[in-house]
């Protein structure tokens, strides 16, 4: 069938919608059409931007949708920016964007925006406080736990910042000494961050730096994190483009391990609901709810924990590099 509407244009020109800015004095501009060429399809609301009112322009002619919108480039302040299920601090996290990393804003009502992570896709609202117009495009990520900053290119000068694991900076240039860099009104010791281009990394080694952080649902940086992201925290700075949840990593990553291999360190081991990464043969690595922060553990204890009903405790082991 045939749906006319209004692009993301057609509505800054003439009628406002969906939180975009208008006014009563606009020219209304021509309409647009979009056809939709078949049945609408089954889709995972988690990474399609589509919701009762609204979607993102580029599902035209796919789903439909009253208003179709253009995303705005922003990205999280430096404090990062939790993604929730709706528009309230209450609401359930479901991911998070970390310091400097992109979000397509497609509404924005009071003090909440909605739209999804650039990296991974992942839908939801994040406080329009923590995010902001697109600037300089980000040229290194943290690569360590926690990367300090100081005020000057030395370690004896104050401390004015501190970022986590896979937050995404703006380097301008290095001191004269070498040892440092120049991010956002501070210094940062060369060791802290990596180009955005040269990410290669053992990500078992970076999963082992971050033992110890918290156990939050939701979180996937170096000061906390769910298991999930984890993985996708370590992959990426290795390199590797890793979808959010679990169960999305376990249908997109690398080659189901045959029964008679054996794990090895990198691979992936997969439970209902849940993932980890392997240290060696017989060590687990994984953020998790039952320690309440990221553990190396033996496999056959994770394994133990479940319940004796549960049908199938490991659902898939998965080699990726």
């Amino acid at each position: 069938m045939t749906h006319s509407t209004r692009s993301s244009a057609d509505l800054l020109a003439g009628e406002p919608a969906a939180g975009l800015a208008g006014g009563p004095d606009s020219v209304a501009a021509p309409v647009r059409q979009f056809v939709l060429t078949g049945p609408v399809a089954d889709y995972d609301p988690r990474v399609t931007p589509i919701r009762g009112d609204l979607a993102d322009i580029a599902l035209a002619g796919r789903f439909f949708a009253p208003h179709y919108v253009a995303p705005q480039n922003h990205r999280a302040a430096f404090s990062g920016a939790m993604l929730r299920k709706a528009p309230s601090g209450d609401a359930e996290a479901v991911s998070q964007l970390l310091p400097g990393e992109a979000f397509a804003l497609l509404d924005s009502t009071g003090e909440w925006g909605w739209g999804y992570s650039l990296h991974d896709g992942y839908c939801g609202y994040a406080l329009l406080s923590e995010i902001a117009p697109e600037g300089a495009e980000p040229t290194h990520v943290v690569q360590v736990r926690r990367a300090l900053v100081f005020a000057e290119p030395s370690i004896k000068t104050p401390m004015i910042a501190a970022y986590p694991m896979g937050a995404q900076i703006v380097v301008d240039a290095a001191s004269e000494c070498g040892k440092f860099l120049s991010v956002a009104g501070g210094w940062m010791s060369v060791r802290h961050a990596v180009a955005l281009a040269e990410r290669t990394c053992d990500p078992v080694g970076r999963a082992l730096q971050l033992v110890g952080a918290p156990y939050l649902w939701g979180g996937r940086g170096g000061d906390a994190l769910d298991c999930s992201g984890l993985v996708q925290l370590v992959l990426g700075l290795a390199g590797i483009s890793v979808p959010r949840d679990s169960d999305q990593q376990m249908a997109a990553l690398g080659r189901v391990l045959a029964d008679n291999e054996s794990l090895q360190r990198g691979d992936l081991v997969f439970f209902p609901g849940h993932v980890g990464l392997m240290a060696d043969a017989e060590t687990l690595v994984h953020a998790n709810a039952h320690w309440m922060q990221v553990v190396a553990e033996p496999l056959a204890d994770v394994i133990a924990r479940f319940p004796e009903t549960t049908p199938q405790p490991v659902l898939a082991r998965k080699r990726i590099i």
